[in-house]
């Protein structure tokens, strides 16, 4: 290979004057998820924001791009709502004074990262909804397929929308059913059973939280208590960090409903088809979380160990691309005997928004955000295990880091299957036409991405990253969708 990663665009490379130069292409970002949520209720009447606060705080993975927390008390007026939303980090929008301030109860709190809706402050979330019935404040993750068909004929009937987003649509469903039905869950049932797609939602109505998760249970939500309060989460992390005790999973098509008589479910939408997102395990959630009972970390541990089965090569060492790389590279060290090492030293301190350099500029955001230990990787043949390859743009990058550290071979293994479809769930998973595995050998992959060898985690052996007994959807790596993706593609503005 030369010193630059070639690819096999027909195109010329400006600095390097190949056909086409994966260093020199635009940087690529990482993968995102579309948000995470939380939600409390304190029976004994103390106020709940700062408690939502650090619960978002410990889901900031899940979404860097707005967050928002809405409470309200429940002894008080049906309108009695405060809310704090903004563009940025957890703790670049909240304070404790803007904190101090949010008296209630009862709330909900949201951290998101867009792919439905543009970037923009409008489209923040909670969205706090005033009604006849009083307010009602929704959080919101994943994607429905629906959604743009369900916005037109709402806007038909007179609906007028202040977002582009589609959980503004799921928030306008319940309040209609909520003046056909006596009860703001039962609201929720019957909104439920007009939307398709991803959903895990978290409603605060005056008087109640409720938590619900769409019938194959793509996204998360779980449940835990604290004293004499209640918690919704996406993830059982947050409840970790907040000193509460993890209760159980909401299941797939489960509503729950908390009030201070305790909990109720709903469970007449459930079905047995599942299709929960197995890119959670592999990407997506925090490795010290639980999802629907297994544990991420173990998961990718098992990636690991089936990586080292599938595709074993011989080396000095292992490293993992910082975070979710890392318990896989454990897992291949473990299964192949292969030393298990730390070549990455990551800056924790990058965030959503650190000045990016002119294109024209040798610095990169990988650069920025790592840097390789040489004295680890000098003069050794290192495998290189990260959790997935996208367009190739930062694989390239880290694969000439090592090499540029002295590393006389890289042999790439990925702890997922080749991405080759888009995702309509709430993963921004690209069109097939900007995924190189889609066009592709992993060869030629290979090649493209300056790596002595790649291999990828077996489709057919997903299943064994939670056990085989669970029901998960693989659509972006097969192209089986489990619900027909949308005619129109409304990932990203929907004024597009």
């Amino acid at each position: 290979m030369s010193e630059h990663t070639k690819c096999n665009k027909q195109t010329s490379c400006e600095k390097c004057h190949c056909s086409g130069c994966l260093l020199h292409q635009a940087e690529e970002p990482k993968l995102g998820e579309e948000c995470g949520v939380f939600g409390m209720y304190d029976m004994e009447g103390r106020d709940v924001a700062s408690t939502i606060y650090y619960g978002l705080f410990s889901l900031q993975h899940r979404g860097q791009e707005s967050c928002g927390i809405a409470v309200s008390r429940t002894d008080g007026p049906p309108r009695n709502s405060s809310s704090v939303k903004g563009m940025g980090l957890v703790n670049e929008v909240f304070n404790a004074e803007n904190l101090g301030k949010m008296k209630g109860d009862i709330g909900v709190g949201h951290v998101r990262y867009s792919t439905a809706g543009a970037s923009i402050a409008e489209n923040t979330q909670p969205l706090v909804l005033n009604y006849i019935k009083g307010t009602l404040s929704l959080a919101h993750n994943g994607n429905l397929v629906n959604a743009l068909e369900l916005r037109r004929e709402l806007e038909l009937s007179g609906a007028i929308f202040q977002t582009s987003i589609d959980s503004e649509v799921i928030a306008y469903l319940i309040a209609r059913e909520r003046l056909k039905v006596g009860k703001v869950e039962e609201a929720v049932k019957e909104a439920m059973k007009k939307i398709k797609g991803a959903y895990s939602l978290v409603v605060a109505s005056p008087r109640k939280l409720i938590g619900a998760r769409d019938p194959f249970g793509f996204r998360p939500l779980c449940i835990g208590k604290r004293d004499g309060a209640y918690m919704l989460s996406s993830e059982s992390c947050a409840l970790d960090t907040v000193g509460a005790e993890f209760i159980r999973d909401v299941e797939p098509g489960e509503i729950v409903t908390i009030t201070p008589e305790g909990i109720t479910s709903d469970k007449s939408l459930m079905t047995q088809n599942h299709a929960k997102c197995i890119f959670e395990y592999i990407y997506f959630a925090r490795p010290d979380s639980y999802i629907d009972g297994i544990s991420v970390h173990s998961s990718r541990i098992i990636a690991g160990r089936i990586l080292a089965q599938t595709h074993p090569v011989d080396a000095d060492i292992v490293v993992g691309v910082p975070e979710s790389g890392n318990a896989a590279a454990m897992g291949f060290a473990l299964e192949s005997g292969i030393p298990y090492g730390t070549a990455f030293v990551k800056n924790s301190y990058v965030g959503r928004t650190f000045i990016k350099p002119k294109q024209s500029a040798r610095e990169s955001s990988v650069m920025v955000k790592l840097n390789v230990l040489r004295e680890i990787v000098r003069g050794k043949r290192v495998v290189m295990v990260d959790d997935s390859i996208v367009r190739g743009t930062t694989s390239a990058r880290i694969v000439k880091m090592l090499k540029d550290a002295g590393a006389s071979e890289v042999h790439v293994r990925i702890s997922s299957p080749p991405f080759k479809y888009p995702c309509y769930f709430g993963t921004d998973v690209p069109s097939s036409d900007q995924l190189p595995a889609f066009s592709h050998t992993v060869e030629q992959i290979a090649e493209m991405i300056g790596a002595d060898s790649l291999g990828y985690l077996d489709l057919n052996r997903l299943s064994e990253l939670i056990d085989g007994d669970q029901g998960y959807c693989n659509a972006c790596f097969s192209g089986n969708y489990p619900v027909d993706p949308p005619q129109e593609d409304i990932r990203g503005d929907y004024d597009k």
